[in-house]
């Protein structure tokens, strides 16, 4: 974990509204650079809405973001997605093998993987080399994630979205994710903002936490404030999710 605290993505009173809805309101807050945020809270609370508008899958009402003190709007957006990837709970793939599924960040550039960088990036993720011929309809849901989460690798992302990649694997599989997203972190200093619905995995992999409620961050900090919430509508929801 940095001990030096450098944000890789800022919100500066975000809000993002969907008619009379509002889904975001007055979000204020930093990403540290280098280290694993969680966020956790209830279904609706905004938390994937949030994780999009980090890569710019949609733009705020209102407000600004930064990405590493640049506002996100002066960033090309085709160069945006390869500075921040994103992995999600379905794990798309396109037909064919894991080495089809590799090469498509580079492919979509005009440009290739080679064999052995696709081999690299398997190794990254803990899958052995004779996967890259491999059909993905033939991968187990655990092994999806991993090439899913090797993909974002081919562009060098140096941050990381994550909503929800281990809720739909097994008990074995959620483990060796986890695993997996702790080296990714502390092998390339990558910034990770990781939504969970695993308040367990929420303070045993991040760093810090941000809790999400109606729209609001209701409170951040070291992720052990999941232990110990200073404020009563936390401390609501974390016992709720532990009955």
């Amino acid at each position: 974990m940095n001990t030096i605290y450098q944000p890789a993505i800022h919100f500066h009173n975000v809000c993002f509204e969907v008619g009379e809805q509002r889904i975001l309101q007055q979000v204020t807050g930093s990403f540290p650079t280098g280290n694993i945020t969680t966020l956790v809270g209830p279904s609706g609370a905004g938390k994937t809405t949030l994780l999009k508008l980090c890569n710019g899958l949609i733009s705020p009402t209102s407000g600004e973001i930064f990405i590493h003190n640049k506002p996100i709007n002066s960033i090309n957006p085709i160069a945006l997605r390869r500075h921040v990837g994103i992995a999600l709970q379905s794990a798309p793939m396109i037909k064919g093998t894991v080495y089809t599924n590799l090469s498509l960040p580079k492919t979509l550039q005009g440009m290739s993987l080679s064999r052995e960088e696709a081999i690299s990036f398997l190794g990254d993720v803990g899958l052995d080399p004779s996967f890259l011929e491999q059909n993905v309809t033939e991968l187990s849901g655990g092994q999806r994630q991993r090439v899913s989460i090797a993909r974002t690798l081919v562009n060098k992302s140096d941050i990381l979205l994550l909503d929800e990649i281990t809720s739909a694997l097994d008990r074995t599989s959620v483990k060796e994710v986890e695993e997996l997203i702790v080296n990714i972190n502390q092998k390339y200093n990558v910034t990770i903002i990781w939504i969970t619905h695993n308040l367990e995995q929420a303070i045993k992999i991040g760093h810090y936490t941000w809790v999400m409620m109606n729209g609001h961050v209701v409170e951040t900090g070291k992720s052990t404030l999941l232990n110990h919430p200073t404020k009563d509508v936390v401390q609501q929801f974390v016992e709720g999710c532990l009955e």
